[in-house]
């Protein structure tokens, strides 16, 4: 290490060392992100092949809930053992996972694999954002998050496209095969650019009883919210006993971040309004639009008469445009001092758009509905790079794991919860959505629909609204130039 520079502050990286750690990172990310879309279309091959519909929803339940409630433990190893041997310990695990998977003989089988690929796949993403903060400085770092976000648009597109024609033309098993050498690919190329990485971990004690605490009550809760008006009523005594769990075990939880010497969220981060402001700002925002995806393919079926495949090409805009918001705000951060302006705007005019598809749920032309779509899709999409390099400035260096995967989980959580909550608006109408789509969709049926997602685009206004202001006050502080173990103001961040 250069003289001119302290342990404490490594030599500032070149654009070019920067791009080469962050592609070798890309690779991780796309592991994680492609799992999540291309299984979807292939789900119905597989329940035949197995012959297994009934169990067939696990497949896709195991992997969300290992895959969220682990997010926090991958943080805080971060932080505590090291980036290095966490990231690549995640890859491993995630392509056992899906070894199993590709082997697995029923769907029982399957979704026990399932399990183990979230197990690795949970801390994917929020291990490679950690790992970008520790070689990009604040000020540059939303210049980088078009690579980020290129990740999860290619992975939105190409996803289900590629899951359905492997399932039709080849084999479902195929889906979990490619990890394998995309995998190796990605322990190569990581592990080449983590070793030149500078160590910023502390080595603390590991609160395995508050990990415990936080997954049990983070699986009680996914599965009350996968199960509930789906499986069995919200009043059926399984689904009250979940939530009553969850409620304890995370009160349970709570009592031990309070009381804990070293708890696996740091209370500094709890202490942090930065961090609190940032995480509930992105919780809204993430949670309403992965609501928004899953439901308003439904809405474009049931209540605007277009066909499945039509609904797919109809869902584009929604999803272009959050990613071509996060890439101009990010791009735009890099440039101005006061950062948080374009994604003020943003959110405000989200609000606006999704009040006026409350207000007009049917009768709006196929463009205009497009159009607020994209506007609200794109409003949200400005405030994600945002409020992570936010959060991420506002610690110290040695909790940027912790900080950074704590977001992600409430991300993660939030999306569970609203979907549950939307679902919740859609089948407390009493309308069932029956067979067919289009065309074939009965009048009465709707207009009953229009009626529930009016409702729909209400909750998601008022969660976009929540999101605006949290971010209004969270305090703009000044973004570092160079990458730093210090926060942009100590005593907001706590050590």
């Amino acid at each position: 290490m250069s003289a001119a520079h302290s342990p404490a502050e490594p030599p500032p990286k070149t654009h070019r060392e920067i791009r080469s750690t962050i592609f070798g990172l890309m690779m991780a990310m796309m592991l994680a992100a492609l799992d999540q879309t291309i299984v979807a279309t292939a789900m119905p091959t597989i329940g035949r092949d197995l012959g297994d519909f009934q169990n067939l929803p696990w497949v896709i339940t195991a992997y969300l809930i290992a895959a969220t409630a682990v997010v926090p433990l991958y943080g805080r190893l971060a932080d505590t053992h090291g980036r290095h041997v966490t990231m690549l310990s995640a890859i491993a695990i995630f392509v056992a996972g899906s070894v199993a998977s590709a082997l697995a003989p029923s769907v029982a089988a399957l979704a026990a694999a399932r399990a183990v690929q979230g197990l690795g796949g949970g801390g994917l993403v929020a291990l490679a954002q950690t790992i970008i903060a520790d070689v990009v400085p604040p000020k540059e770092r939303g210049r980088y998050q078009v690579y980020i976000a290129s990740v999860f648009a290619a992975s939105g597109v190409a996803g289900p496209v590629l899951g359905g024609f492997i399932a039709q033309h080849l084999h479902w098993s195929v889906i979990f095969w490619i990890n394998i050498p995309a995998g190796a690919a990605a322990l190569v190329m990581t592990n080449s650019v983590l070793r030149r990485m500078p160590r910023v971990h502390r080595r603390r004690r590991m609160d395995f009883l508050g990990a415990g605490l936080m997954v049990a009550a983070t699986t009680s809760l996914l599965l009350a919210l996968n199960w509930g008006g789906v499986r069995m009523p919200w009043s059926s005594p399984v689904i009250l006993s979940l939530l009553a769990t969850s409620g304890m075990v995370f009160v349970l939880f709570a009592a031990r971040i309070a009381t804990a010497e070293e708890a696996l969220i740091p209370r500094a981060l709890l202490r942090n309004s930065v961090v609190v402001l940032g995480i509930t700002s992105a919780g809204f925002g993430m949670g309403t639009f992965m609501g928004l995806t899953f439901f308003v393919p439904i809405y474009l079926e049931y209540v605007v008469g277009l066909s499945a495949s039509q609904s797919g090409f109809a869902l584009i805009p929604l999803l272009v445009g959050t990613v071509s918001g996060a890439i101009t705000s990010g791009h735009v951060m890099a440039h101005v001092r006061h950062y948080k302006r374009l994604p003020m705007a943003g959110l405000t005019v989200s609000t606006a758009a999704l009040a006026l598809l409350a207000l007009m749920p049917q009768g709006l032309p196929l463009w205009s509905l497009e159009l607020l779509f994209a506007v609200a899709s794109f409003g949200v999409g400005t405030s994600f790079p945002v409020t992570t390099v936010a959060i991420q400035n506002a610690v110290v260096m040695h909790l940027m794991g912790s900080a950074t995967a704590t977001m992600h989980f409430f991300r993660q959580l939030s999306g569970a919860l609203v979907i549950a909550g939307f679902g919740a608006i859609v089948l407390g109408t009493g309308v069932v959505v029956a067979r067919g789509s289009g065309a074939h969709v009965a009048p009465e049926l709707a207009a009953g629909l229009a009626g529930a997602f009016q409702w729909v685009f209400l909750a998601a206004a008022f969660g976009v609204a929540t999101a605006l202001a949290a971010f209004v006050r969270m305090k703009e502080l000044p973004l570092r130039d160079r990458v730093s173990t210090g926060p942009a103001t100590a005593p907001a961040a706590g050590d």
